[in-house]
C-alpha cells in the first residue's frame, strides 16, 4: 500500500538532497510506499517543485511520456481525430452550466480571481478538465450534418487541487490528452466510445506490457455528467487497482447545455451525441509499479528512452582505445537500424557502478564489450527482465542489430507475460460476502475480486464502506449465466471486478 504519510515531499526531497548509494532501494515487499518514491528519486524521473503537490518532470522521466505520447498519438489519429489546443482558463460560469459535471469537479477546482492587479469581472477556473470550453466552441462549429462527426484531441495540462498528492498517480497538475467527439447519432457516439476503449486497452498492452481488465463503470463511478464510461484497469503489485484510461458515453447532456444543435438530412433541428476519452500521465506511475523490481525500473524497450545501453570494460590504459572504438562502431550500427542506444564512457567508475545503474534507470537491454569481447569478436548481452546468468547471451559484434532487435522483441513480450502472471495470482473469483471481507481486510490492497453483483447501488455502497473495494469494470462480455449477488443474495446476470484503489 502507498499511503499518503509516505508520499510527503519533504521525504522525496531529502532523497534526492542525500548522497546515497543509489544501487540498493527499500524491498517492495518490505515497504512499497518507500519503493515507490526511491525508484522515482533514483532513476531521476521526477522531482517536487516549490508548489505544492506538483512535480518536475526530469529528462528521463519526460522522455518516457513523450514516447508514450507519441505513439498514441499515431494511434488517435487513425481513427480519424485530430489534435487541436484550447485555453486553460475557462469561465466560472461555463462550468455551472452542466449540473453533474460542476458537481464532479467543485471540490478540485483551482479559480483565478485575479489579473493584472485588478479583481476580474468573472472568475476564471483553471480547467480540470476541458468539456466545457470545448463545448462552447462546438456551438460555433456545428450547424449542419454535414459538420459531423467533428472529432477533436488536445494534448495538455490540468489542474485539479488534490489533497493527497502522488507523484505520476495524483498530482494537483498533471499532463493527459482529452478528446471529445460529436455525432448525428446515439449509435455513432457509442461506437466511438467503444472504439477509443480498444484503442486505450491495445495500447497499454501491447506497448506498455500492462495487462488489463476493462468494461464499463458503476453508476457511482461515472464520469461526471456522463450517461455511460468504460475505463481500463489494471492491478499494481500491492494488490490495488490503477485506473489507466476512460473513455464516456456524454449522450446530448452537454449539447443541450451548451446549446450546439446541427439541422439534420430532413431539415430538423436535432443535438448531437458526444463523447470524451483520456489518459494521463498516471501511466508513468502504472510502468513503475508494474515492472519495476527491487533493483529499480524495467522498462519496456517499446516505451523506454534508451532501449539499449553500451558499456566498454577495460583495466590497462592500452585496451581502452579498442574497446571504446568497438563500442561506437556499436552504437552507430545500432543507432542506424533505429536503436535507441546509449554508450556510457563516463570516466571514474567501475563497471559494476555502471551496470547496477543502469538497472535503476530500467534500460532493458546492456551490452558489455571488453578486451577479449573485442579479440574474439563477440559482445555479451545482458537482459534487464531476467537477472543473472540466465538474462545473459553473446553476439557477433560485427552483427549486433539482429540479435538486439529479436532480444528487444522478447523482453517486451516477457514484461508483459511477467506482470500478466502477477495479476492473475491475485485475482480471485469469490461466491461469499464474507471471502470478500477476509481478502479486503488489513492495510494492504486485497487484489482483485471477480464475482456477481446485482447491481444495486446499496449493495455497492455496502461493499465501499465495509471493505474499502469500489466497482472497477463490469466487464463487456458476459456469459449469461445468472448468479446470486455475493452482497444481498439477489439474482445477477452480471459479474463484477471490484478491488482497492488508488
Amino acid at each position: 500500500m502507498i499511503n499518503t504519510a509516505s508520499f510527503a515531499e519533504g521525504h522525496l526531497n531529502q532523497l534526492m538532497a542525500e548522497n546515497i548509494d543509489q544501487r540498493k532501494v527499500t524491498p517492495r515487499s518490505q515497504d512499497f510506499a518507500a519503493w515507490y518514491n526511491e525508484i522515482i528519486a533514483r532513476a531521476e524521473l521526477a522531482d517536487y517543485s516549490p508548489v505544492r503537490g506538483c512535480i518536475v518532470f526530469r529528462p528521463d522521466g519526460f522522455a518516457i511520456w513523450e514516447n508514450l505520447r507519441d505513439e498514441l498519438d499515431r494511434r488517435i489519429k487513425q481513427t480519424g481525430a485530430r489534435n487541436a489546443y484550447f485555453p486553460l482558463f475557462i469561465p466560472e460560469s461555463f462550468l455551472r452550466k452542466e449540473a453533474q459535471h460542476v458537481e464532479g469537479f467543485a471540490p478540485e477546482v483551482a479559480v483565478v480571481t485575479h489579473g493584472g492587479g485588478k479583481e476580474l469581472e468573472e472568475p476564471l477556473v483553471v480547467r480540470p478538465t476541458s468539456e466545457t470550453i470545448i463545448n462552447h466552441m462546438f456551438a460555433n462549429w456545428i450547424h449542419s450534418h454535414r459538420d459531423l462527426p467533428l472529432m477533436i484531441n488536445q494534448w495538455c495540462n490540468v489542474v485539479r487541487w488534490e489533497m493527497r498528492t502522488r507523484p505520476f498517480l495524483r498530482t494537483a497538475e498533471f499532463l493527459w490528452q482529452e478528446g471529445h467527439t460529436a455525432h448525428a447519432t446515439p449509435a455513432e457516439a457509442q461506437r466511438e466510445t467503444q472504439l477509443m476503449l480498444e484503442v486505450y486497452r491495445s495500447f497499454v498492452e501491447e506497448f506498455l506490457a500492462i495487462p488489463l481488465v476493462y468494461g464499463r463503470k458503476s453508476a457511482a463511478e461515472r464520469f461526471p455528467g456522463a450517461e455511460e464510461t468504460y475505463t481500463i484497469e489494471s492491478l499494481m503489485p500491492d494488490g490495488r487497482a490503477l485506473q489507466c484510461g476512460t473513455s464516456h458515453y456524454l449522450g446530448d447532456n452537454f449539447a443541450r447545455a451548451f446549446e450546439i444543435r446541427f439541422l439534420d438530412e430532413n431539415n430538423e433541428l436535432k443535438y448531437p451525441h458526444q463523447t470524451s476519452w483520456g489518459v494521463s500521465t498516471r501511466l508513468l506511475g502504472a510502468i513503475i509499479m508494474t515492472h519495476g523490481d527491487d533493483q529499480g525500473l524495467r522498462l519496456p524497450p517499446a516505451v523506454a528512452a534508451t532501449q539499449v545501453v553500451i558499456v566498454p570494460i577495460w583495466r590497462k590504459t592500452e585496451e581502452g582505445e579498442s574497446v571504446l572504438a568497438a563500442a561506437r562502431a556499436a552504437q552507430t550500427a545500432l543507432t542506424e537500424a533505429g536503436v535507441r542506444v546509449r554508450l556510457d564512457d563516463r570516466e571514474g567508475l567501475t563497471p559494476g557502478f555502471k551496470f547496477n545503474d543502469w538497472e535503476m534507470r530500467g534500460v532493458p537491454l546492456r551490452i558489455e564489450i571488453g578486451p577479449r569481447d573485442v579479440a574474439a569478436n563477440e559482445a555479451v548481452l545482458a537482459r534487464r527482465d531476467i537477472a543473472g546468468r540466465e538474462g545473459k547471451s553473446k553476439a557477433r559484434l560485427d552483427q549486433l542489430m539482429s540479435p538486439v532487435k529479436e532480444l528487444l522483441t522478447e523482453i517486451q513480450r516477457n514484461l508483459y507475460q511477467q506482470a500478466k502472471s502477477a495479476m492473475d495470482s491475485n485475482t480471485y473469483r469469490l461466491d461469499s460476502y464474507a471471502d470478500l471481507k477476509r481478502r479486503m481486510e488489513g492495510e494492504g490492497g486485497g487484489g482483485l475480486v471477480d464475482i456477481y453483483w446485482c447491481g444495486n447501488p446499496n449493495c455497492e455502497l455496502k461493499i465501499r464502506e465495509e471493505t474499502r473495494a469500489t466497482c472497477r469494470a463490469i466487464p463487456l462480455s458476459q456469459n449469461d449465466a445468472t448468479g446470486v449477488c455475493i452482497v444481498c443474495g439477489e439474482e445477477s446476470r452480471e459479474r463484477a471486478y471490484f478491488a482497492k484503489a488508488y
